[in-house]
């Protein structure tokens, strides 16, 4: 009886310690680090748009950051993301009447991200002209940037990334 207990408590043992590993979907990307570049004129100012995708070890992509860089009126560098809250949209986006209370940039740029790591590709976007400039995010709640250059700079990323 001893050695039945035994064999099966080593047994349960192994299949703990060999079975728990997580088997990942294989992905459509290489392993590695990708960035897009997009630069742009917005009321007069000079932006660069960039996006940095990680796609891990079997192919899929991890993470997606996404920011402009631009000059403030005082001659700064700075991106938006670095502004966060000082960037000063929220009252801008609540006037548009989509999110209730309004979203700063940052968080609604956050949107765009997950959706990008969520469907692990671009397809989901519907640009709303022939010459990609003017697009439909309307599939993702709480954002209503024009997001034209950020989806353009998570597309080099990703072209650059396909195996």
């Amino acid at each position: 009886m001893k050695k039945l207990f035994l064999t099966t408590i080593i047994i349960l043992s192994l299949l703990a310690f060999c079975g728990c590993e997580k088997v990942e979907k294989e992905g459509i990307y290489k392993t590695g680090t990708y960035t897009g570049i997009v630069p742009y004129i917005s009321y007069g100012k000079e932006y660069v748009t960039t996006a940095t995708i990680y796609v891990g070890k079997y192919g899929n992509i991890e993470s997606c950051f996404i920011d402009s860089t631009y000059q403030t009126e005082n001659g700064t560098i700075t991106t938006k993301k670095a502004l966060h809250d000082d960037y000063a949209m929220k009252q801008t986006s609540a006037n548009i009447g989509i999110i209730s209370g309004g979203a700063e940039w940052y968080e609604q740029v956050e949107q765009i991200e997950k959706k990008v790591i969520e469907e692990q590709n671009l397809d989901w976007v519907k640009w709303t002209d022939e010459e990609q400039t003017k697009l439909s995010l309307d599939i993702i709640s709480g954002v209503t940037i024009t997001a034209d250059t950020y989806i353009k700079a998570v597309n080099q990323a990703l072209t650059q990334a396909k195996k």
